[in-house]
């Protein structure tokens, strides 16, 4: 089955993905921070029940932490499956994971059910669907814990109400070459949203997020977001048409992929930076590769990913030449 990020949606050219992620957690059951690994075993088993039992069983499988080993935990988290978080939990924990990795639900991590939704492009809309569709299977089939006052109950307060964080992966390279990237998150956050670097802090890659889930509607958190995206997207399609101008900026972006198409060792470091530049190449058509193919790699070249795909301990030393060849022949 093919994955999530193999597909290309709206505005791509700036737009890596979009996220939905929804906080619920069981009326009758504490939070989990206060919960046995026997009572965190009884709720994963009831939650996963509710799915098992509905028409979508077949699409989902579960996987108990505990029955795999650090670097997996990792390799999940710098996929976008499970929060770093949750890797490095102690008590019992398990995960929900969809055939093509677009949905995943953590079973007591802060709260006893986090699900999440991701798509492509910016398509809020479309992981929104996704996750009310099991987000409606979940109510139907528990007591979930919600107040009329305060909405649905959750470990942090931040997360009241609505329960949910929309969010955007954002490749914003040019207006960090213009030195924009600070007055960016200082206005976007006086108007309730968070911008924070990923991957790497020189890779040009944000999160776009909500910060506010109290006292607003879900569509209302989803159009908000939307918008100041919207916005985002036209700075950043701007500051492009500037820089293309050029001819250093150029030859600069065809130097990363000379680079990235002949290294034999590459760091994450190395290789978030190089990346960026050459996505940044596709989208000025100085590229004929797609952006899937970058998306791939993002989601493949990991340190932990590839430690966790060799049966043999992999060195530092190791890593980097693998992550190298993989790449080389991925842009072949």
């Amino acid at each position: 089955m093919s994955k999530w990020y193999t597909a290309q949606g709206n505005n791509s050219d700036v737009v890596v993905s979009s996220k939905i992620r929804l906080a619920r957690n069981l009326a009758d059951a504490p939070f989990p921070s206060r919960m046995s690994n026997e009572v965190r075993k009884m709720v994963c088993k009831k939650i996963f029940a509710s799915i098992k039992n509905s028409p979508l069983a077949g699409e989902f499988d579960l996987t108990e932490l505990q029955s795999i080993n650090d670097l997996k935990k990792v390799s999940m988290a710098e996929q976008g499956i499970i929060s770093p978080e949750f890797a490095k939990q102690n008590g019992f924990g398990s995960v929900i994971v969809s055939k093509d990795e677009s949905v995943s639900i953590m079973l007591c991590e802060e709260d006893h059910i986090r699900l999440s939704s991701v798509s492509s492009g910016q398509s809020l809309e479309e992981a929104y669907k996704k996750a009310d569709e099991l987000d409606d299977i979940l109510i139907n089939n528990l007591k979930i814990a919600f107040s009329e006052k305060l909405g649905f109950l959750t470990s942090n307060p931040m997360n009241l109400g609505t329960g949910l964080k929309a969010s955007f992966i954002l490749h914003l390279p040019a207006i960090s070459a213009k030195g924009m990237i600070l007055s960016l998150i200082n206005m976007v956050s006086k108007l309730g949203f968070d911008v924070k670097p990923v991957y790497s802090d020189n890779s040009d890659f944000y999160e776009l997020s909500n910060r506010i889930t109290l006292g607003i509607t879900e569509k209302s958190a989803i159009d908000n977001l939307n918008s100041i995206c919207e916005q985002i997207v036209k700075q950043e399609r701007a500051y492009r048409e500037e820089l293309i101008k050029y001819e250093d900026f150029e030859d600069k972006i065809f130097r990363a992929m000379g680079t990235l198409k002949m290294a034999r060792k590459l760091t994450a470091k190395e290789f978030y930076s190089l990346i960026s530049l050459v996505r940044l190449g596709i989208s000025m058509g100085s590229f004929d590769e797609k952006y899937e193919t970058v998306s791939r790699l993002l989601h493949d070249v990991g340190t932990a990913t590839i430690m966790s795909e060799s049966d043999e301990g992999l060195t530092v030393d190791d890593t980097e030449k693998i992550r190298a060849q993989y790449v080389r022949e991925s842009l072949a």
